[in-house]
């Protein structure tokens, strides 16, 4: 147990706390004593600077067990507001939530022709100051996450390197910190989609979770213990890497047979081209993209549905290392390729049957992320929330 002064001892009391409300909403102070082990008089002096705070708010009463019915405790959802952002290969998504991560307004914008850092913090900056303007005067923001594919260092808050950008060392968090006065949580987006798939579950949160994040690019986020594994240089979840086949296709990365180059949505369109007359994409004019292909697929045609069934497979074997490697309690799939989970998720359930060294690794548990393609948002802003609620302190916040 960590040492400390009575402050410290209030703060953890008030993490406690307000975290029972949260996942437990709405509740009686009695319950949170009854249930937390801490003393009703703790709680009731933590509730009361909690909804002085504008954090917490009484509800409707509660049910009587004989006495007085009890007033019900949970979030306030008027005054403080969370900003997450997906910043993506193509285009950033802002949303504005509220503290129970209910997406209230998005934003886009497009990040054609943004070729150097000075460009990309320009439009990250608009896409917030965007998202920021649906705010009423009476109202503000706890916080700003940025989900951002490539190797991040979410200590500095930096994008080390953007692959589907082309750009390197963006100093992200130093550089939004001269126009927000906020605190900023840049994090790498498949360890973001993690934390969101852990946070937002409140009946059965798992300790150990992969979810991968498929779409342009390939990566993974891994939770250990409850908490996100980075390794030694923020390296670890880039699966999209793994070399699957020595002989394959040229990644973007350089090498050869990345798992990148065999299930990704570059890759199904590849496939495609080479393999489906071009007279089948006559009514989508001739857009050849995922989706179209997906579309395809659904209409009957066995070739593209054949393609999913080949990405799938791959899909298969990078999880299968996955399984031996951390076997985790539960594997998430998200991202733009897994639209078409109806074609891929049998055929990788079906290899993770065929090659799982044991009969429990055989049968691991793989979904589709709840969030569709929401999952990076919502990481996002669970990164932002992670950090209020597991520290709340009454000098970050202000009184009404």
């Amino acid at each position: 147990m960590r040492l400390g002064t009575f402050e410290w001892m209030k703060s953890v009391n008030r993490s406690i706390i307000i975290n029972k409300i949260r996942i437990n909403a709405p509740i009686s102070r009695a319950q949170i004593a009854k249930e937390t082990k801490i003393t009703p008089p703790t709680v009731s002096s933590n509730v009361k600077e909690l909804i002085a705070l504008g954090i917490v708010e009484e509800t409707d009463f509660g049910t009587s067990s004989g006495g007085r019915k009890p007033k019900m405790l949970m979030l306030t959802n008027n005054k403080y507001f969370v900003v997450g952002v997906d910043a993506g290969s193509q285009n950033i998504q802002a949303s504005l939530s509220n503290l129970n991560g209910e997406i209230l307004y998005r934003s886009h914008y497009s990040l054609e022709g943004v070729n150097t850092n000075e460009l990309f913090i320009e439009a990250l900056t608009t896409s917030i100051d965007t998202i920021s303007s649906f705010l009423k005067p009476n109202q503000d923001i706890l916080g700003i996450g940025i989900a951002m594919h490539g190797v991040v260092n979410p200590i500095e808050g930096e994008a080390i390197f953007a692959p589907n950008l082309g750009l390197t060392n963006i100093s992200i968090k130093e550089r939004l910190s001269e126009h927000f006065q906020v605190p900023i949580h840049v994090e790498n987006d498949a360890r973001a989609m993690a934390m969101g798939e852990v946070w937002f579950d409140k009946t059965n949160a798992p300790q150990s979770l992969v979810t991968l994040n498929i779409g342009r690019g390939v990566g993974a986020g891994i939770i250990v213990d409850g908490k996100l594994f980075y390794g030694k240089d923020y390296l670890a979840g880039e699966i999209g890497h793994m070399t699957i086949d020595m002989n394959g296709d040229i990644c973007d990365c350089g090498n050869r047979g990345c798992l990148q180059t065999l299930t990704s949505g570059k890759t199904i369109v590849s496939k495609a081209k080479a393999r489906i007359p071009s007279i089948h994409f006559e009514r989508f004019n001739d857009q050849i993209t995922g989706d179209t292909v997906f579309q395809l697929a659904c209409s009957g045609n066995e070739e593209a549905i054949k393609i999913f069934h080949e990405i799938g497979h791959a899909i298969g074997i990078g999880l299968i290392n996955l399984i031996h490697l951390f076997n985790p309690e539960r594997i998430v799939l998200g991202g733009r390729v897994m639209d078409a989970s109806q074609y891929l998720l049998p055929i990788v359930k079906q290899i993770i049957q065929e090659k799982g060294l044991t009969g429990k690794a055989k049968n691991s548990h793989v979904e589709i992320s709840r969030w569709g393609h929401d999952a990076t948002l919502k990481g996002a802003i669970a990164i932002v929330l992670s950090h209020v609620f597991n520290d709340v302190a009454e000098d970050e916040l202000t009184y009404e």
